[in-house]
């Protein structure tokens, strides 16, 4: 018992896991063996073969304004260099075969996991919103049209709803155009309500890459650019997704070894975003 108890442990050490111990993060690394270019994430992203329901394609509920504006943008992905994203229920979905590092991992039922703006499935009521992500120019376009299950002042959209809307679109845009893989802040500042089934177009762009950490600034406005809804500024953690070993993972699950606890953001964001390196 004790030989099995070192043998798994002397694995385990090689990846920062044991119980009781300092959480160690990978310091990011563009050479890293799971360092992606910008292309291949972009490419492992967007599945062009797949069973899976791809939200972001039109449906009846999107108003006349959403529908003339995604027209407009997918002619741009024919020849400006524009991409349009799919958009599945889960990010599982979106990384395929790779995981957040172990001290990050927890278990779940994958089956019934759902992106937060894409948790119900009826066309129009909740999250009706499609991103367009240009690689080379680092920057996206969301086009965002709120639902009634997103109201708070009557007839109006809930200011958490847009808040969401905008975490969702950084994010995605920290991912594809640099590894930004966690929100460290998200500073908003709201100008104008949203009417429910009203268009908000949500512009975004990498303004700086420094210390480990993207700085991403966003401006959601109205379709003709004269009302500006919200400005906002978000900060994102550079990590690096690791390669799916699901032999490994079921071994820490039978010897209870994965860690009972998780890093604070405290502990992510110090010594530059990752303390210590144990790669």
């Amino acid at each position: 018992m004790m030989r099995r108890g070192l043998q798994v442990a002397a694995r385990l050490s090689h990846h920062g896991a044991l119980p009781g111990g300092p959480y160690i993060l990978p310091t990011f690394s563009p050479a890293s063996a799971f360092g992606s270019s910008m292309d291949s994430m972009v490419s492992r992203f967007c599945q062009e073969k797949t069973d899976l329901k791809n939200y972001a394609l039109p449906n009846a509920s999107w108003c006349p304004d959403m529908l003339n504006l995604y027209h407009k943008f997918l002619e741009k992905t024919k020849a400006d260099g524009w991409i349009r994203l799919p958009s599945f229920k889960s990010n599982r979905n979106h990384i395929q075969e790779l995981k957040l590092p172990l001290v990050l991992t927890v278990s779940s039922d994958k089956s019934d996991c759902h992106i937060f703006t894409r948790c119900t499935e009826t066309e129009g009521q909740s999250y009706e919103y499609v991103i367009f992500f240009h690689p080379s120019k680092k920057k996206s376009v969301c086009l965002f049209q709120p639902g009634p299950y997103l109201e708070g002042p009557p007839g109006f959209a809930h200011g958490g709803s847009l808040a969401a809307m905008i975490d969702e679109t950084v994010s995605k845009t920290a991912y594809l155009a640099g590894e930004g893989l966690f929100t460290l802040n998200l500073n908003i500042r709201f100008k104008n309500l949203i009417r429910m089934g009203s268009l908000a177009v949500l512009n975004v762009g990498v303004e700086k890459v420094e210390d480990q950490k993207l700085y991403i600034p966003c401006v959601a406005q109205s379709t003709d650019q004269q009302t500006i809804y919200t400005k906002a500024s978000g900060t994102f953690l550079q990590l690096q997704l690791e390669e799916d070993s699901s032999q490994y993972y079921t071994l820490c699950l039978q010897e209870s070894l994965l860690p009972t606890a998780l890093p604070t953001w405290d502990t992510l964001q110090s010594s530059g975003g990752c303390p210590g390196s144990n790669r």
